[in-house]
């Protein structure tokens, strides 16, 4: 995956890609009241590659506007720092102040988010408003809601593989909670808590277990627990677990990513999965 950069020939000079957290902090710190965008990708992700094209293009439409290229694993201290689970994420800076947080590689919603914040005709100078600039959501969710940003399709209700619908924006018991977890747990032999979907991972970890299983020629299930933070949270503790991708073979956690690996590599994984469920 090309990404132009500021020091290739022909490439803007406002587009620059980041290589190590203190030229992060010293370019952050040279106009504390400029506009920047910070483009978080990953070379394994393909819905990166037209947010690299398109952020490309829009850097000399916005000469005033700094705009960073971050491979997100690459740089993990300021991925972090801004909480970057899923990429691609395009994160909307003025100086230290927040002004958006854009996930799922909408191009359209990054033009409009420059657009509010960076004025509102490319190449033009900045807004002379003396308002102090608002903190926006955490994920910015353009006109026309889910559908509009490009949602998954919608999941068989019987076997969910995100959040149902009928439970967004619910509060849900505890109890509740962790009865769900236990019946995604068990309802195929092997079941995979990911970030995001096999066909279109939302991190390199479960990018990299979907292939292994795939590898394997495993039949396997998932939920994407991006989607549901109750899930998420409750699976950390139902399974003494912190972290995902999660891997489920008969009801019960044998690892992440690493194990997946030593046990395939050892015969293990391969004889459990072909074993009856107890």
């Amino acid at each position: 995956m090309s990404v132009p950069t500021g020091a290739e020939a022909g490439a803007p000079a406002n587009l620059v890609a980041i290589t190590s957290p203190d030229m992060f902090t010293g370019l952050m710190q040279e106009d504390l009241n400029r506009v920047t965008v910070l483009n978080f990708w990953a070379p394994w992700a393909q819905p990166c590659e037209p947010m690299i094209a398109a952020v490309a293009q829009m850097a000399p439409r916005y000469p005033h506007v700094l705009f960073m290229s971050i491979e997100a694993e690459e740089q993990p201290d300021v991925s972090e720092s801004f909480d970057i689970e899923a990429v691609p994420t395009v994160v909307l800076l003025r100086g230290h102040t927040l002004l958006a947080k854009l996930t799922g590689g909408q191009v359209q919603a990054v033009e409009q988010a420059l657009r509010t914040h960076a004025g509102g005709h490319a190449g033009a100078g900045l807004a002379q408003s003396r308002a102090a600039p608002q903190a926006a959501p955490a994920t910015y969710v353009p006109a026309g809601g889910a559908a509009a940003a490009g949602a998954e399709p919608v999941d068989d209700p019987a076997r969910p593989h995100a959040l149902p619908a009928h439970l967004q924006g619910a509060q849900e018991a505890p109890a509740d909670t962790e009865r769900r977890c236990r019946e995604l747990m068990t309802r195929s032999k092997v079941m995979l808590f990911m970030k995001g979907q096999p066909n279109m991972p939302r991190c390199g970890f479960s990018q990299k277990t979907v292939a292994l299983l795939r590898e394997q020629h495993v039949d396997f299930d998932f939920y994407d627990i991006l989607s549901d933070e109750h899930v998420r949270q409750t699976l950390k503790v139902l399974n003494d677990w912190p972290t995902f991708p999660q891997i489920i073979v008969h009801g019960e956690l044998i690892g992440g990513l690493d194990i997946l690996k030593e046990m395939i590599a050892s015969g293990e994984f391969q004889a459990l999965v072909g074993a009856a469920a107890p």
